[in-house]
C-alpha cells in the first residue's frame, strides 16, 4: 500500500525518521542594566538591604538585566525572534509549514494563543505564511518551550510527509517583585527553533525521553499578577530532585548505565534560569553519577565549553523557555570553536525544567549538516545590541500600568523613537484587545 499524495509505502512510514533542530534565531530586547547599578540605587533606598541583595548577586552568578521597551510585549518579542528565523531560512519554502506554536509562560491573552498574533504580524509584514497551519501555545512554566517542541518534532516524524517543518517560539518576560533579592533573576528574551525532519543541527531522540512531575508550589504566578513567586531554596531542591528522577528515567529507557552515558556526553544543556543554578546542578550531577568533585569536575566541564556558554545568561537575565535554548545556542557556538567540522555526533543531553513541576531530559546528536549552518551563525551579534537603560527608564517598566489609556499614553509619548525593522504594541483597544504593527 502506498500513502496518498507521499510516494511512501507502509513499511517506510513504520521506520523512524530523524527529527529535531535545523536552526535557532535569537530576539533579545535592547535595554540593559546591570545588576551593580540596581545594587547601588536599592541600597541608597535602604541600606540594610545591601548585604542580603549583595550575596543574591554572588549566588547567582548574574551581571546584568534585559527587559522589554515600552512599546514591546511577549507577542512582539516572540514575532521578532520568528522574523529573524525566517530571514535567516529565505531558501525554505513557507508554503511547507505545518506548525506555528509558542511555548511561554508570559502571555498576553487569556484565550487567543501568542502564535496567533505572531501569525497575522508575519503576514501583515509580507511573510507569507500559509493558513493551513496548526497554531498553539503551551505552558508548563520554563518548559513550555521544549514541549511544543517536542509535540511538533514527534507530529512531523508521525507525518508521511517528510517535507513538512514547524516553527517553535520559546518566549518570556520574567518579572519579580521589586525591590527583592529575586529582583536580580529578571529578563526578557525570546528563541525561535526550526523543527524539521532530518535535521541540519541537531538531531532529538524522542524514544528515550526522561520525565519527572510532581505537584508542588516551589513557583508561580497568581490570576491578575504580573510578577511570579518564587520560593527560592525550595525551587533549587524541587529542580535537584526532578533532575535526578529524570535522569535515571532516561536511563532505563536507553538501558545503559547513567555513569555510562554522561561520560559519553559532549555538551550538557541545562535550564538556566541564573547562570549558578545551571552549574550548581550539574556539579551536584557529576559528584553523584562520575564521583567527579572540585577541579576534576571544572576541568571536565571546560573541556565541553560549559561555563563560556553560561556567560550569555549571565548578561542577558531569565528568560523562562527561552533558558535552555539560549543556552544550547551558545553552547553549539562555544563547541564549533572548539571542534569545527568534528563538532558533527558529538552528543548533547538537554535538561528543561518548569517549575510547578516537570523535568524532561532529551539525548541529541550534532547532524552532519551542522558545521555548514554554524559556520554562518552568530550569537554575539544577536545578544550584544544592547543599550544602557537609566534606572528611571528601568524603575518605569517595572512599575508599568496595566490599563489600556495608560500604556497607549506611554507608547504615544514614544512615538516616532522606534527602531526599524521590527513589530511593536501599537496599542491597546477600550475592549483590552492588542493590536500591533511592523516600523519597515
Amino acid at each position: 500500500m502506498v500513502y496518498s499524495n507521499s510516494g511512501r509505502t507502509r513499511e517506510d512510514f513504520m521506520k523512524k525518521r530523524s527529527v529535531g533542530i535545523s536552526d535557532i534565531a535569537l530576539y533579545i530586547p535592547s535595554p540593559k542594566i546591570t545588576l551593580d547599578t540596581i545594587l547601588d540605587s536599592r541600597v541608597k533606598e535602604d541600606p540594610d538591604f545591601e548585604r542580603r541583595l549583595r550575596r543574591a548577586i554572588d549566588v547567582t552568578g548574574q551581571k546584568a538585566i534585559r527587559f522589554p521597551d515600552v512599546f514591546e510585549d511577549n507577542a512582539t518579542i516572540a514575532a521578532n525572534s520568528a522574523k529573524r528565523l525566517l530571514d535567516q531560512n529565505t531558501d525554505r519554502d513557507l508554503e511547507k509549514l505545518r506548525y506555528l506554536t509558542v511555548g511561554t509562560e508570559t502571555s498576553v491573552d487569556m484565550s487567543k494563543p501568542i502564535s496567533a498574533y505572531v501569525e497575522g504580524m508575519l503576514q501583515r509584514a509580507d511573510y507569507r505564511l500559509p493558513t493551513t497551519i496548526s497554531s498553539f501555545q503551551v505552558q508548563h512554566a520554563c518548559a513550555g518551550g521544549t514541549l511544543a517542541m517536542l509535540s511538533v518534532s514527534a507530529l512531523l516524524q508521525a507525518s508521511p510527509r517528510t517535507d513538512e517543518r514547524g516553527m517553535v517560539i520559546c518566549s518570556d518576560i520574567a518579572r519579580y517583585d521589586a525591590p527583592s533579592t529575586a529582583e536580580i533573576t529578571q529578563g526578557a528574551g525570546s528563541v525561535s527553533l526550526l523543527v524539521e525532519n532530518d535535521p541540519d543541527l541537531v538531531e532529538l531522540d524522542l524514544e528515550t525521553q526522561g520525565y519527572s512531575s510532581s505537584d508542588v508550589d516551589d513557583f508561580f504566578r497568581p490570576l491578575g499578577s504580573t510578577t511570579a513567586k518564587v520560593k527560592g531554596r525550595y525551587s533549587v531542591q524541587c529542580y535537584h530532585e526532578a533532575l535526578d528522577e529524570a535522569l535515571e528515567d532516561h536511563a532505563q529507557r536507553v538501558g545503559r548505565p547513567l555513569k555510562e552515558i554522561i561520560g559519553e556526553t559532549d555538551m550538557f544543556v541545562f535550564h538556566v534560569p541564573f547562570a549558578q543554578m545551571a552549574s550548581n546542578a550539574i556539579k551536584r550531577m557529576l559528584n553523584q553519577h562520575m564521583d567527579l568533585r572540585d577541579v576534576d569536575a571544572e576541568n571536565f566541564l571546560n573541556a565541553r565549553g560549559f561555563y563560556k556558554a553560561l556567560e550569555a545568561t549571565a548578561q542577558v537575565g531569565n528568560i523562562y523557555t527561552g533558558a535552555l535554548y539560549l543556552n544550547l545556542a551558545a553552547q553549539l557556538s562555544e563547541n564549533y570553536k572548539l571542534y569545527g567540522k568534528d563538532i558533527v555526533g558529538k552528543k548533547i543531553l538537554l535538561t528543561s525544567y518548569g517549575s510547578g513541576n516537570t523535568m524532561i531530559v532529551i539525548s541529541g546528536t550534532v547532524s552532519a549538516k551542522a558545521p555548514e549552518r554554524l559556520a554562518r551563525w552568530n550569537v554575539s551579534s544577536q545578544l550584544n545590541h544592547d543599550r544602557s537603560a537609566s534606572w528611571d527608564e528601568y524603575e518605569q517598566w517595572i512599575k508599568l500600568p496595566t490599563d489600556p489609556e495608560s500604556i497607549n499614553s506611554i507608547i504615544q509619548e514614544r512615538e516616532g523613537q522606534t527602531p526599524s525593522d521590527i513589530f511593536v504594541l501599537q496599542g491597546i483597544r477600550e475592549d483590552g484587545y492588542r493590536e500591533y504593527s511592523y516600523k519597515k
